[in-house]
Formats: C-alpha cells, structure tokens, sequence
C-alpha cells in the first residue's frame, strides 16, 4: 500500500483528510480511486490502514480500518548533525539517512565547511530536504518523518547536542590512533538517545574537537578507513541498526 503522511489535525479516530501534493500523487500518478487501500501517518507515533471513500481535486478522504500496530523505528532515537558539506551530498545524507532509521538531522555550518549557506536562503533549503525526508519516510515505511534543523555555527549545534543522552563526534585522529572502541562502547550502553557529529569535507578543526570535548562529546572512529562525510553519517546509522536491530 502507499504511504502517506498527514498533519495531527487531519486525522481524527476514524477518518482522514489528504490535501497538498499528496492528492495529486494518489489520483494522477498512482490513479487511485474510492475503494482503493492506504496507509495514513499522523507523525506522532499513529499509523492506520485505510480505505478511500472520495477523491476530488483539492482532498481525499478515507475511512481508518484498523491501527497498524508494529513499528519500524529504531529503539533508540538517533540523531545526525551532518556539516554542510559540497553538491548533492547533503541530499544523500538526508534521504538514506532517513531510510536508515534517522529521527533528526541537524544541519551545521562548521569551520571548514566549503558550502555557505545566505540567511535569506536557510528556509527554503530547509523546506526542500524536508520534502525529501517525508518522501524518503513514506518509501521506507517509516512511522516518523525526521526533523531537519540549521545552526549557523559549530557552538549552536554543540548547545542543541546537550539534549541527547550521549554524543560523540567522528574524528580523524582517533581513527589515525588505531582505538576503534568508544563507538562499540557508547552502543552497549543502550543511552535512550544518541546524537552523532560529522564534520565536512575537511574534517572538524581542533579548536571545534576541543569544544566537543569540553561539553561531554566523544570523539569516535568508525574504523581505520577514511570515511567521505556522507559516508560517514550512513556508516554510523547501519552499524547503530546492526547493534540494536539486528544483535538484539
């Protein structure tokens, strides 16, 4: 069945109603017609198998049959903050990241970031890799569409990370230095919520790595291969679903 996301609003105990794009996706591309079975999510936890009873230009409404009960979400909420980085990278990020289970991305620009984001442009970029995140959920069946965020420095993402039970931070050195246990030791210990940080093309400064450290995030590595920065935020998601998902 196709997947859609609504607002909390729209669906009440027993009925939904579709507007914006969705409805043109349900009745130009996949031609769907009253009969026709959905899934419908409210985004905060509901997830419902419905059925189509009309379909006009601007709405489509369906009767709710049953609540899905089985989840596909990671049990822990995972969090990415992903530097800016160059081309269609942070695209990538944003949509495998989303498949891979993801619940945040916090977008930063960090020291070495070569991409600039103009204040005057920060929310309508925000509203495209949204778009790809809710499409990027309906496809993987998610229950969640995740959050996307910006912070204009490394220091306002590093106060946003105070949130999360546990962060830690990919960085080359510890990589270099052959330790590739913290990351397998902060998984073990099961925090209800972590927050992973990735830096750009250049890596995250020294100046950046001492401000992590003096504000609780590890610095980890994921192995002693050098990882591209959007490698690195999707490395980090599957060996978290490797641990939780799939050892568990």
């Amino acid at each position: 069945m196709q997947r859609y996301f609504v607002e909390p609003e729209q669906m009440t105990e027993n009925n939904v109603v579709i507007t914006g794009e969705d409805v043109k996706h349900i009745s130009k591309v996949m031609r769907l017609e009253p009969g026709s079975h959905i899934e419908c999510l409210n985004n905060q936890g509901r997830r419902t198998h419905c059925r189509i009873q009309s379909v006009d230009k601007e709405t489509v409404e369906a009767d709710i049959l049953e609540d899905i009960k089985s989840s596909p979400e990671l049990p822990v909420y995972a969090a990415v903050a992903q530097a800016l980085i160059k081309g269609d990278n942070l695209d990538l990020v944003v949509q495998k990241g989303t498949e891979l289970g993801a619940r945040s991305f916090l977008l930063f620009a960090a020291g070495r970031s070569v991409v600039k984001w103009d204040s005057s442009k920060v929310e309508k970029k925000l509203q495209r890799l949204r778009k790809i995140a809710k499409e990027a959920a309906e496809q993987s069946g998610r229950q969640y569409i995740p959050d996307v965020s910006y912070y204009a420095s490394t220091r306002d993402m590093i106060e946003a990370a105070s949130a999360y039970e546990a962060c830690l931070y990919l960085d080359e050195e510890t990589a270099k230095s052959g330790e590739h246990q913290a990351a397998a030791d902060i998984f073990s210990s099961r925090p209800p919520s972590i927050l992973a940080l990735i830096g750009p093309e250049g890596g995250i400064s020294r100046e950046e790595a001492q401000a992590l450290d003096q504000n609780d995030c590890r610095p980890v590595s994921l192995g002693p291969r050098i990882l591209r920065s959007e490698s690195a935020s999707l490395y980090f998601l599957s060996a978290l679903s490797y641990h939780y998902e799939i050892l568990r």
